[in-house]
């Protein structure tokens, strides 16, 4: 059987792999994202290009070591116009964060790729897009300690998923775009790569 890599550690984009049940290993790159990002973004790259730039390199990266191994990349970036916003870093920070997103619409763009013997053989990005309510503080901070650090691993500063969805008026475009993996698109590129995967998969419990 074929080895799939996933180049991540992300909880939610592994469950959703296993959820599939396609056989893979999990297994985090090495590579500074706000450097590539900075470099991307000075060349003229929009968020979409970064998107896309960041998962072609985390596979690239994983894909160094693990020679003939079909390595997944992923990666998500959240843009407020033209701005780029991050993982926040502390709970004050989301408080922030959800403050500049308040009342406002904003746009996750899902990077995925493929890649073998670092070669790319496939990539897409898929786009969301996002609108929040005109929320108060005091919602803001309920939601906040419902959600609590978990909200951190996230690059929205909320989870769709759970109670952060109290904070949305609309939603528009695909629930594993959101969520960080374009499921979809993911698992057709990979019935055309490498079909056995998914011959083997059906057996697993």
């Amino acid at each position: 059987m074929p080895m799939l890599i996933l180049a991540s550690t992300s909880a939610t984009r592994k469950a959703l792999l296993m959820q599939a049940k396609v056989p893979f290993e999990a297994i985090g790159p090495t590579i500074d994202e706000r450097a590539l990002e900075a470099e991307a973004l000075a060349a003229g790259a929009d968020c979409r290009d970064v998107a896309r730039l960041l998962a072609e390199h985390k596979a690239r990266n994983v894909s160094v070591n693990h020679r003939d191994a079909l390595v997944i990349g992923a990666d998500q970036t959240l843009a407020l116009g033209t701005t780029l916003l991050h993982k926040p870093a502390t709970m004050v920070d989301a408080a922030a964060q959800l403050d500049q997103l308040c009342g406002k619409t904003h746009r996750l763009h899902a990077g995925i790729s493929l890649v073998r013997n670092g070669e790319v053989l496939w990539s897409a990005v898929e786009t969301a897009e996002l609108s929040m309510r005109r929320f108060t503080q005091s919602e803001r901070d309920l939601v906040l300690a419902l959600e609590g650090e978990d909200i951190l691993y996230s690059v929205g500063g909320y989870r769709l998923e759970g109670p952060s969805i109290r904070l949305f008026e609309s939603v528009s475009g695909d629930y594993f775009t959101i969520l960080g993996l374009p499921l979809l698109p993911l698992l057709g590129a990979l019935r055309d790569i490498e079909p056995t995967l998914f011959n083997a998969s059906d057996k697993l419990d």
